[in-house]
């Protein structure tokens, strides 16, 4: 099938890869001059396992390829996805008026049939909303468009993984004709008929679940799993806080709650918050969803109160081993808002690094991928080779990301690199009981 992908950043990148590996012919399309050149170079604009094996194949085999231009990328598809950002506006919104632009372009230069499919993270309603946009803007096109809904949960750091092994796909329509389309697309990743480059032998694979449904409740499932997941998060939070005035252990407490199947495991990892372009902004946006239509989801407000304290109970920890912040030198262990990934996009380490400098604290920081994202944003740091170089000198540290890398750190030369062994674990990867016989100074969250 021919497919277009119009906004070739996280989530239209990972859609167009994983499409042309699947066998189908993919065009994307974006208006970054810089990013198209690159891509059309062989080099990724962000890092992301497994996507350069598969950006490099596809565009060796010539089943992918890059342009800026909306009309080399709309008239030879019958499939159209829209992945342009949708960032939060002043007032939490959704900024819808990338898409808006997208939309009227498509419009001007389609000929023939089109599926519309909006990939980005949307309001509910939003397919009624570019329906109307696309007829008006179509040179007298009335009929040749259908919009469907498909949202994407991708995870960064395993999105290919996740496009290709799903836990499910959903789309959203209101005829058949999208339906059919839509369905043989994805007939390959449904059945699992392709080689699969993340789990090397391939292993058996189930068959992926199809959800149908009509395009605003499949707007609305988007929104409602990220918030959902949200609330998970900064529930066990709360729970951490709680477990550390009682001196219960949130891990335990954790694994018990999650060997309910209504429950699960998954989400309930105490630390110092969310963050990331997707839970925070979906977030907002929800809310913002709710109060339009007369809803009042004031239990996401207090989710989002929650997450932004994290940060408050760093610092409070930094202060209750080292009395004043001021002139002390912090290193900040990860930067990145979760690891396998340099998206730095609301990632609680960088408000971490903030706070530090409004106390006139002394900054160094290690990250293994997104340090060159950060330089560009924070210059009063000291950006080091590796954790060792970060911890030198140090009378405390930070862990913000869990990067495998920070798991296995030789805690005995942590010590003896540091001026003070003070470590706050704001993701609880290390084990308390061995930085206790090693006489080093240990905060972790909820434990």
């Amino acid at each position: 099938m021919d497919v277009c992908v119009i906004g070739v950043g996280y989530v239209g990148l990972v859609t167009a890869a994983c499409l042309a590996h699947a066998g189908h012919s993919v065009i994307g399309v974006d208006d970054d001059r810089e990013k198209i050149e690159l891509l059309q170079g062989g080099k990724l604009p962000i890092y992301e396992p497994f996507l350069n094996e598969l950006i490099a194949q596809g565009v060796g085999e010539g089943r992918l390829r890059f342009t800026e231009s909306v009309a080399e990328g709309v008239r030879p598809s019958t499939v159209v996805f829209i992945c342009v950002g949708t960032p939060p506006l002043e007032n939490g919104e959704a900024d819808l008026s990338a898409i808006e632009d997208v939309v009227r372009r498509i419009a001007e230069v389609t000929e023939g049939r089109k599926v519309i499919v909006e990939k980005s993270t949307v309001p509910v309603q939003t397919g009624v909303w570019i329906e109307k946009t696309l007829n008006p803007f179509g040179r007298g096109a009335g009929g040749r468009f259908v919009v469907a809904s498909n949202p994407e949960f991708l995870r960064e750091g395993s999105g290919v993984e996740d496009f290709l092994h799903p836990d499910r796909i959903v789309i959203g329509v209101e005829h058949h004709e999208e339906e059919q389309v839509l369905r043989a697309l994805y007939d390959p990743i449904i059945r699992g008929t392709f080689p699969c480059p993340v789990h090397q032998p391939c292993s058996p694979r189930r068959e992926v679940p199809f959800l149908v449904t009509d395009i605003a409740s499949a707007e609305l499932i988007k929104h409602a799993s990220n918030s959902f997941l949200a609330v998970k998060i900064s529930y066990i939070n709360l729970i951490a806080d709680l477990c550390e005035r009682v001196g219960a252990d949130v891990e335990k407490v954790a694994e018990g709650m999650g060997l309910d199947r209504r429950i699960g495991r998954a989400f309930l990892d105490a630390g110092i918050g969310f963050g990331g372009f997707c839970l925070p902004k979906d977030v907002q946006a929800f809310v913002r969803i709710g109060e339009k239509h007369g809803v009042d989801l004031r239990l996401l407000k207090e989710v989002e109160r929650i997450n932004e304290e994290r940060v408050d109970v760093v610092i409070r920890k930094l202060r209750d081993h080292l009395s004043v912040l001021r002139g002390k030198v912090i290193a900040v262990l990860g930067l990145s808002f979760k690891p396998n990934t340099d998206d730095i996009r609301f990632a609680p380490a960088l408000e971490i690094i903030r706070r530090l400098l409004i106390e006139e604290a002394k900054v160094k920081t290690y990250d293994p991928k997104a340090m060159p994202r950060v330089r560009k944003i924070l210059g009063s740091v000291a950006f080091c080779a590796d954790p060792y170089e970060a911890l030198d000198g140090a009378d405390a540290a930070v862990i913000a990301t869990e990067w495998e890398e920070f798991r296995s750190l030789d805690l005995r030369r942590v010590k003896e690199r540091m001026r003070q062994p003070v470590i706050i674990d704001g993701r609880n990867i290390l084990d308390p009981r061995v930085m206790e016989s090693l006489g080093i100074e240990y905060s972790s969250m909820g434990r």
